[in-house]
């Protein structure tokens, strides 16, 4: 088979959370792209508009509902709305997430559950959903978690303190491994993507505080940029992926390798 037939995802259904802005909405630009279908989740109804605008510009398909992730009562009905739109969810991009900063010893435990009620509790109960729902009835599945070099690493100190985000995509790395694991007999794969900093509303601030120390950092002395994430997610999503399981890549440009 040609890899642009393995690379094709025309006929698949893709659900990407917190797909209207940002890394979820560059990640749906390229699976669009690629010929899939797409629901789109986020908090914030006029941004999931805006972006329902634009990739219907680009001859992209898209059904968008407003969904706070981070709420466990709100994902069953979101996931079951989408199926009876679609019948169907081939491909799940976990890409909803949050973050906080603030010294360990004096982190809030509001700030701490929110983060981990979105990155990590949001992300289980979502694929949950998904798979008993979709993918394990169908026997087919591709799951991309978008985790972070920040869960791969400890605290930089001179970079920024965000103890409650790092263990979150520390979570998700291994989240992503386990259910590999145990998913592989249903021919569902479970990868995980961890950027690195791309600029986005949820890193406005601390590049503005940071950026030049990061870029000074990453051997490709650059940030992440506007189609950095669109090849990897679109290979996990696709059958060119289909021997890849509880994998980890870094897009960073080599900033956790030094």
């Amino acid at each position: 088979m040609s890899v642009k037939k393995l690379m094709d995802l025309t006929g698949k259904v893709a659900l990407v959370t917190g797909g209207s802005r940002g890394l979820g909405l560059q990640i749906a630009e390229a699976l669009g792209e690629m010929g899939a279908k797409l629901a789109l989740t986020a908090r914030k109804a006029g941004e999931l508009a805006q972006a329902k605008e634009h990739l219907e510009r680009m001859h992209v398909e898209v059904f968008t509902l407003s969904c706070d992730h981070s709420k466990a009562a709100s994902i069953r009905p979101v996931i079951e709305k989408i199926m009876e739109h679609y019948g169907q969810i081939d491909i799940l991009v976990n890409n909803a997430g949050t973050t906080w900063g603030a010294p360990a010893e004096d982190h809030p435990l509001e700030a701490w559950q929110k983060v981990m009620d979105l990155n990590v509790t949001g992300l289980f109960l979502t694929t949950q959903l998904v798979g008993k729902l979709s993918m394990i009835p169908r026997r087919y599945g591709r799951i991309v978690n978008i985790a972070s070099i920040a869960g791969l690493l400890g605290n930089d100190m001179r970079l920024q303190r965000s103890l409650a985000y790092n263990t979150s995509k520390g979570g998700v790395v291994n989240m992503t491994r386990a259910l590999a694991a145990e998913w592989g007999q249903y021919n569902i794969t479970v990868n995980a993507i961890a950027p690195g900093f791309f600029p986005s509303k949820m890193t406005q601030w601390i590049l503005g505080q940071i950026g030049d120390t990061a870029i000074a950092q990453t051997p490709l002395a650059r940030l992440g940029g506007e189609e950095d994430l669109k090849g990897l997610a679109a290979l996990f999503a696709s059958d060119a992926s289909a021997h890849i399981t509880g994998q980890i890549v870094a897009v960073d440009g080599g900033a956790s390798i030094i």
